[in-house]
């Protein structure tokens, strides 16, 4: 009796559990402008005591920064705010209603891009590809902590191709646009007829990795739209950031050795599973990667390796170049302006980072992190409307990327 008593109670804790959601009620976002090293540290004093949460990474004085903001504490904020003279922008006023607003939307049974998918939900669909695409597509899983599937999709159109484009989304959860236009572009690879496509999928064999972080990413569905990090356990926390956790350089910049941060490094470089795994199946690869992409949001930026240096690295003249061509291809579609330059150029010295291990462990000739729409109306809940022109606009600057990348 005894026993059946605990079991009950244990279950009873478990749909508590299951069913426990993060919410953010009366949570506003405002874009705020330091304009002097004080002001700097004062925003850092106030993350670190817990009164904002940064959207966007701090730099320095004069660069605009995102900050998420409790409701306790929003009208103390906006007085001291104002008291230091920091120019400040309401941005969303209730992020939970952006949420809600999202989540209730119809989906179709089958990913159409008018809509964000979950893991199970976006794996299933690479799985049907695979039988519906018998030897053009292949599909191969490492794991996570949590020993989800870590889900790689192979295209190959020519048995004889020797040369690969690697791409990679979702490392961190919360970035729900990036494995909504990896999954596009991957269905476009696969049916579009338009000759230029046609050539290239012909050219190379294509990988995609529609979601790193899976732990997170069903994390993100299931309890809490906003987290960011993996779910291993670290003392009382949770998580450390995937993208500070990979060899090079690792822990030197723009990362933190506290757990409960949400740019924690880990206890040692590929802590996290779904990093080293994925580490291992690319260095298993037997085509040469020419062009490896990974997709984040938000800030409408691309990234050239690397993030641990000032210094132009490699062949960083030529990455620069096509990379800024490629932002004028995606900006003509739509006018979307994108940023270009390195990590350390453009946001802040951040190291450990995929594209700067891809590139200086295998020597990809491009290596390069696009971190997608918007630049803050929405931040890391664009509406799902936005996928499709995002998509689009965004295989047009890739596609010209991989043709360049031949010449490298």
């Amino acid at each position: 009796m005894e026993s059946t008593k605990v079991l009950l109670l244990l279950l009873a804790i478990q749909n508590i559990v299951l069913a426990y959601q993060v919410r953010y009620d009366n949570h506003a976002v405002y874009r705020v402008t330091p304009k002097t090293r004080q002001h700097v540290e004062v925003l850092k004093y106030l993350e670190k005591e817990g009164w904002i949460d940064f959207w966007t990474p701090l730099r320095s004085n004069a660069y605009p920064v995102d900050i998420m903001v409790a409701p306790g504490v929003k009208r103390n904020l906006e007085i001291m705010l104002e008291d230091y003279g920091i120019d400040t922008t309401n941005l969303i006023s209730n992020v939970q209603e952006v949420i809600d607003e999202q989540k209730g939307l119809t989906k179709s049974r089958s990913l159409d891009w008018n809509n964000y998918y979950t893991l199970t939900e976006i794996q299933n669909w690479v799985y049907k590809l695979s039988e519906n695409y018998v030897n053009i597509v292949t599909v191969d899983n490492v794991k996570s902590y949590e020993k989800r599937n870590v889900t790689i999709v192979k295209v190959s159109f020519n048995s004889s191709a020797t040369e690969a484009v690697f791409i990679e989304s979702n490392i961190h959860a919360r970035e729900w646009i990036s494995s909504a236009v990896s999954t596009y572009i991957l269905s476009e690879i696969l049916n579009s007829t338009e000759p230029r496509i046609v050539e290239l999928r012909n050219k190379y064999n294509w990988y995609f990795v529609p979601v790193v972080n899976p732990d997170g990413f069903a994390y993100s569905h299931e309890h809490d739209r906003l987290w960011r990090k993996t779910r291993k356990p670290y003392g009382g926390c949770f998580g450390a950031d995937p993208n500070r956790n990979w060899d090079n350089h690792w822990n030197e910049f723009g990362a933190d050795d506290n757990p409960c941060s949400e740019i924690y490094s880990g206890p040692k470089p590929f802590s996290e599973q779904c990093a080293k795994n994925l580490a291992e199946y690319l260095t298993n690869i037997p085509e040469k990667i020419r062009t490896y992409i990974s997709f984040h949001s938000f800030s409408q930026l691309i990234l050239i390796p690397y993030g641990y240096t000032t210094e132009h690295l490699e062949n960083y003249d030529q990455v620069y170049n096509i990379s800024f061509n490629a932002a004028e291809v995606l900006k003509s579609r739509y006018g979307t302006s994108y940023t270009v330059g390195t990590i350390t150029d453009v946001i802040y010295p951040a190291s450990g980072g995929s594209i700067d291990w891809a590139k200086a462990t295998l020597h990809i000739p491009i290596s390069v992190a696009y971190e997608l729409r918007d630049t803050g109306k929405y931040g890391f809940l664009l509406p799902p409307d936005q996928i499709i022109p995002t998509a689009e606009e965004t295989i047009d600057s890739v596609l010209y990327m991989v043709e360049e990348s031949q010449y490298l």
